[in-house]
C-alpha cells in the first residue's frame, strides 16, 4: 500500500510554490505530488557547470518528449542535439552571443518537421497536398512545443537546467544551412541544458496572477489592467534579487512589440518559411 504524504507538508509545499510563482497572497490548494513541485518550480537557468550530460539523460529527454500529444499522431517534429563546440558558437552568433548557449553542455533544437511526413506519403506513392497549408505548419510547431516542454519538465525533475532560445528564429536560413534542414523542416527554438551553476542559482520568475488571464465562458477584454501595478512590483523584486536591470513588464511589452526593429530579423519569418519549403497557403 502506498501512504500519501501528511497533509501539512503537502500545503506548506503548495503555499511556498505560490509564493514564489505569484508573489502575492494566492494560495495554491489540493494534492501534491512530485510532478507539480517540477512544473511549479520551473526557472530559466542561464549559467552551467562545464559538464557533459550522460547520454542515457538525454535518451530519457527525448522518451519524455515522445510521450507528450501529437495531432493525429502525425509525430511532426525531430529535435536535433547539438553538442559540437564549433556548431554551438555558430548557432550562438545567430542568437545574439547569449551566455547560457555558450555555457551549456548542449542546445536542443527542436523542429516542426513536414519532410518526414511527405516523404512517407510519396514513398508511398501518395501525394501530401495537405502539408502546402497553414494547418499542417501550425501543426508541427505545435506539437514540436508540446514535445519540448516534456522534455523540460523531465530534465528540471532530475536536476538538471533549461532555458529555450527563441533567439535561432532570428535566422532560419543560417540555422538550417548549419543543420542540414531538408525543405520542409523548421527550427521553433532551441534548448539549453546543463547542470545549474550553484554559484549563480536562478529563482522562479513571478507571472501575472490568474486574475489576469483566466476568462469565465467569454472573453474579458481589460481584465489585466487592475493586477499591473502589483504585477511590474513583483518583477521588480525579482529583478532585484537576481542582479537584472530594473524594467517594468508593462514597458517591456511595449519595447518587444512596439517596432519592427524589435523583432530583430523576425518580421520576414512568413517569406523565410516558404522560402524553406512550406506552401502557407
Amino acid at each position: 500500500m502506498t501512504l500519501s504524504a501528511p497533509i501539512a507538508p503537502q500545503k506548506d509545499r503548495l503555499l511556498a510554490l505560490a509564493k514564489s510563482r505569484y508573489r502575492s497572497d494566492r494560495n495554491l490548494s489540493g494534492e501534491w505530488n512530485e510532478a507539480l513541485g517540477a512544473i511549479l518550480s520551473h526557472r530559466s537557468v542561464r549559467d552551467y557547470l562545464p559538464h557533459a550530460l550522460p547520454e542515457h539523460m538525454i535518451e530519457l529527454a527525448i522518451a519524455a518528449a515522445q510521450s507528450a500529444p501529437s495531432s493525429s499522431n502525425l509525430q511532426a517534429w525531430s529535435v536535433i542535439v547539438v553538442e559540437d563546440k564549433h556548431i554551438k558558437d555558430r548557432l550562438n552568433s545567430v542568437a545574439g552571443n547569449q551566455r547560457q548557449i555558450a555555457q551549456a553542455p548542449l542546445v536542443l533544437v527542436w523542429l516542426a518537421d513536414l519532410a518526414r511526413p511527405r516523404d512517407i506519403a510519396e514513398t508511398r506513392g501518395g501525394t501530401a497536398d495537405g502539408l502546402d497549408y497553414v494547418e499542417s505548419f501550425l501543426l508541427g510547431v505545435v506539437d514540436a512545443a508540446l514535445a519540448a516542454q516534456n522534455a523540460v519538465v523531465a530534465l528540471e525533475s532530475l536536476g538538471f537546467g533549461t532555458c529555450y532560445i527563441g533567439a535561432i528564429r532570428n535566422d532560419p536560413e543560417t540555422v538550417a544551412r548549419e543543420l542540414c534542414l531538408p525543405d520542409g523542416v523548421f527550427p521553433v527554438f532551441g534548448l539549453t541544458v546543463g547542470y545549474p551553476d550553484p554559484a549563480k542559482p536562478a529563482d522562479v520568475k513571478p507571472r501575472l496572477g490568474q486574475e489576469t488571464i483566466v476568462h469565465r465562458n467569454r472573453y474579458n477584454p481589460g481584465a489585466h489592467r487592475a493586477a499591473l501595478d502589483a504585477y511590474n512590483k513583483a518583477l521588480g523584486t525579482f529583478q532585484a534579487e537576481q542582479g537584472m536591470p530594473r524594467i517594468d513588464w508593462t514597458e517591456q511589452v511595449g519595447n518587444r512589440i512596439g517596432t519592427v526593429a524589435a523583432l530583430k530579423g523576425r518580421h520576414a519569418l512568413k517569406r523565410v518559411i516558404r522560402k524553406l519549403g512550406f506552401a502557407l497557403k
